[in-house]
């Protein structure tokens, strides 16, 4: 078969998914350098994409109320596509409106994992990982390069990776100063000796991945204590309830980065310069993990598995519960599974990572 003049390769729609499809758009371009390739994204997610070198055209849309009112419903975004003429559709989302889109979009061949009823929408049905009916824990940075080597690819770099844009390198120095910080004298050029840490107290898949905001606190006031670190507390306007909390039972002031204008972008700049990132199980710690930073990851209700990246630089911290890990997100017992991780056991792994010793 010849090789495709347009690719079209469809995104996934949550922060760490996508980063975790950096490997597998690394080795499309590797293995077609000439071919013209287009990622279709939710406008949402554009962030992780600029700056990468292996697209040659970002296709974005809304969804939700906002894509009713710009009109870019399914349909017509469809017709978009139409216009695009592309010989090869790559869906790395397991979802059937993915896949329908592209078939709506008369793209003659859809490559992507039979999941969610749509393997009659697809050309080339991968069969996932299952057990007696079960979908088995796969990581999902294997299982999107499993499509990349089917279609020939010969590359076994599974290291994510990011970029940041001079755009968004100026946007993070603006988002320092405002909260009062040199931008000189912090990382990649740290020269203060004292680190730059970053909580994540927040979640998006639901509050049952969420750490109580009173062992953040305590972590937070222990890294300024034992450190002299300067803390940041990121997440977005939807978790202002837990940042409000972790600050309220903290003895020191940390910088509260989710009222400074903070964005995807800007964030990956901030991720790049920590020392250490302290986190839920969230998109950060693959930003974290693109940019070489050292990240403690604390897990609850969803299983390692799924986003393993083997990154050197982690650790992960969880206590075994009888009922986990259930991959629900709002627990329906006691929440055990994050009530049982003590601040100690993270603070254990941090100073690992950190490479100092703390005062006892």
């Amino acid at each position: 078969m010849s090789d495709p003049q347009r690719i079209l390769i469809v995104q996934p729609n949550w922060v760490g998914d996508a980063v975790m499809a950096s490997p597998t758009l690394r080795a499309m371009r590797e293995l077609y350098p000439d071919t013209h390739i287009s990622y279709l994204l939710r406008r949402y997610v554009k962030s992780i994409y600029t700056g990468m070198p292996w697209w040659d055209r970002l296709i974005t849309y809304r969804t939700g109320k906002s894509a009713g009112k710009a009109g870019r419903g399914l349909f017509d975004l469809a017709g978009r596509l139409r216009a695009g003429k592309f010989d090869l559709a790559i869906v790395l989302p397991n979802s059937f409106k993915s896949a329908l889109i592209c078939k709506a979009a008369k793209i003659k061949r859809i490559v992507g994992y039979e999941r969610d009823g749509r393997g009659f929408l697809l050309t080339d049905k991968l069969l996932p990982a299952k057990e007696r009916g079960k979908f088995l824990p796969t990581p999902i940075v294997r299982y999107y390069f499993g499509v990349s080597q089917y279609l020939g690819s010969r590359s076994r770099d599974l290291k994510l990776e990011l970029f940041v844009t001079e755009a968004e390198r100026n946007a993070g120095v603006k988002v320092l100063e405002r909260c009062g910080l040199d931008a000189a004298m912090i990382r990649p050029a740290s020269r203060s000796g004292k680190p730059l840490i970053m909580l994540n107290p927040g979640a998006q898949y639901g509050v049952a991945k969420c750490w109580l905001p009173e062992n953040f606190a305590q972590l937070a006031d222990r890294f300024i204590d034992e450190f002299g670190a300067t803390v940041l507390l990121s997440g977005s306007p939807r978790d202002r309830r837990i940042i409000d909390a972790v600050q309220r039972h903290m003895k020191h002031a940390a910088v509260d980065l989710s009222n400074k204008g903070i964005d995807l972008g800007s964030l990956k700049e901030m991720v790049r310069r920590c020392d250490l990132l302290v986190t839920n199980d969230t998109g950060p710690r693959h930003m974290a993990t693109a940019f070489d930073v050292p990240v403690v990851t604390i897990f609850g209700p969803t299983h390692p598995e799924w986003s393993e990246t083997n990154f050197a630089k982690e650790r992960k911290v969880a206590v075994n519960v009888f009922c986990g890990p259930c991959q629900k997100k709002k627990c329906p017992l006691d929440h055990r599974c994050m009530t049982r991780i003590s601040p100690m056991a993270v603070f254990g792994e941090s100073m690992e990572l950190l490479g100092k010793l703390a005062r006892v």
